[in-house]
């Protein structure tokens, strides 16, 4: 099993002291866990790739009708996030309803991060474009 990706959750920031005493900013992360809740294959759908719901709780009158039917079919619980992510290699060892960790990844491995900025609305001109 070998995906590129997984789904987690900014949960803040705090820093480190390194060992010359200097301060390192830090992001902490909570990854995962998420559970596969559609298989995409090369036959069906012309390509190879896991869709992924990070395990969040979320009440069942927030989520669609046609959301709840997907997750139903998948045998799974109402998920928040979903995203789909390629799969390299061999995906017949995944299944839907199993369930994808942050163990999977090697310690050196590069990862890249992307995320969604929460959004400021309508803005002066001041605070949009930084004047002063």
């Amino acid at each position: 099993m070998s995906i590129n990706g997984l789904i987690g959750k900014k949960i803040g920031m705090t820093q480190l002291f390194a060992q010359d005493g200097k301060v390192v900013p830090v992001t902490i992360l909570k990854a995962g866990p998420c559970v596969v809740v559609q298989r995409k294959t090369s036959d069906r759908d012309g390509y190879e790739a896991v869709q992924l719901g990070l395990v969040e709780f979320v009440k069942e009158k927030n989520v669609s009708k046609p959301m709840q039917g997907h997750f139903k079919k998948a045998d799974v619980e109402s998920l928040r996030f979903l995203r789909e992510f390629r799969v390299l290699g061999d995906a017949g060892e995944m299944k839907v309803g199993d369930r994808v960790l942050a163990e999977h990844f090697e310690v050196s491995e590069i990862i890249d991060v992307v995320g969604t900025s929460k959004g400021r609305g309508f803005q002066g001109n001041i605070k949009r474009h930084g004047q002063r």
